[in-house]
């Protein structure tokens, strides 16, 4: 695959703008369909923004083009296509479907999915060994991780193709060569998010103390080093000890503890409703949006600076 070219991406809602960012910053010409005409009429200014923040050519913006339907795609020219719908997977298989149906052959065919197995999205499929995972952390355009998903079926191919192209796009991939539920990084993320809500939930810390000891301590050293790297340098021999004297200690239910559940329930769910952990007026969530964002801009910044 080129490191320029033509991307097919299909949803433009909060992934499939800011991955529209990322190709169109790359150089590549980006074609985004959607049915929904304000989101189409809103990609314009977003894809805009984004790219002042990656520090790219504003001009580069000229490479949107929108449409509301996939019949409407320049299908003989597109070189990859990134699946960012609604996660649905009745919808997912029917796209692939018309995918396999529209796109060239040997194009690959992605799905930024961070819920359901690469296998079941592509299973129907003649071609399914050119299906692929492309998962994205949100905002997409600031957080550098790609997750590169392999199915059973999946052809190694693709990956490394895939690879070397987000490398090329300034990501840092990592390939997940089993498709197990929730890939790499969720399954990080929700392994310390579980243990943190039953903290709240068992009265041992706050919500604010939760996120202080990530932010100031062990999360703290993150972007230095991951956690494999950081016990490389304390020594596997005390990790073995802790681990064998606090493994038991640690929850392990199957699903969050009850007070997430009754949040749920009251439609307290986080910025979006006004509340959450903490009550929001839209003043104070522009302000810890445009906090968190400048502070993603800083962290990519440093690693950028030991390439």
């Amino acid at each position: 695959m080129t490191t320029s070219g033509t991307v097919a991406i299909i949803g433009g809602g909060i992934m499939g703008g800011d991955i529209a960012t990322i190709f169109a910053a790359g150089g590549w010409t980006v074609h985004v369909m959607s049915p929904s005409q304000k989101t189409r009429d809103a990609l314009p200014a977003r894809l805009t923004a984004g790219l002042g923040k990656l520090g790219a050519p504003a001009a580069r913006a000229a490479a949107l083009k929108t449409c509301a339907r996939l019949e409407d795609l320049p299908w003989l020219e597109v070189d990859l296509v990134v699946e960012a719908a609604t996660e649905d997977l009745a919808l997912k298989q029917k796209l692939f479907a018309d995918f396999e149906r529209l796109a060239r052959p040997g194009v690959p065919l992605a799905t930024n999915t961070s819920n359901f197995p690469i296998g079941e999205i592509g299973k129907a499929l003649a071609t399914r060994s050119r299906v692929v995972g492309l998962h994205f952390f949100m905002p997409a355009h600031l957080v550098p991780l790609v997750e590169i998903v392999r199915a059973e079926f999946t052809d190694a191919a693709v990956a490394t193709r895939l690879e070397t192209l987000m490398e090329a796009l300034g990501k840092a991939p990592i390939r997940v060569d089993k498709d197990v539920p929730g890939f790499v990084g969720n399954r990080l993320q929700h392994a310390l998010l579980r243990e943190a809500l039953y903290l709240i939930s068992d009265g041992v810390c706050s919500a604010e103390g939760i996120d202080r000891a990530v932010r100031y301590g062990f999360g703290f050293r993150f972007i230095a080093c991951g956690p494999m790297m950081q016990k490389e340098m304390s020594g596997w021999d005390t990790n073995y000890l802790v681990g064998s004297a606090l493994y038991p200690h640690l929850h392990a239910e199957p699903a969050p503890p009850a007070f997430v559940k009754d949040m749920v329930a009251r439609g307290h769910i986080g910025m979006k409703a006004k509340r959450g952990m903490w009550e929001w007026t839209d003043e104070s969530v522009a302000k810890e949006k445009a906090r968190i964002e400048r502070a993603l801009q800083k962290a990519f910044e440093i690693l950028k600076a030991e390439e």
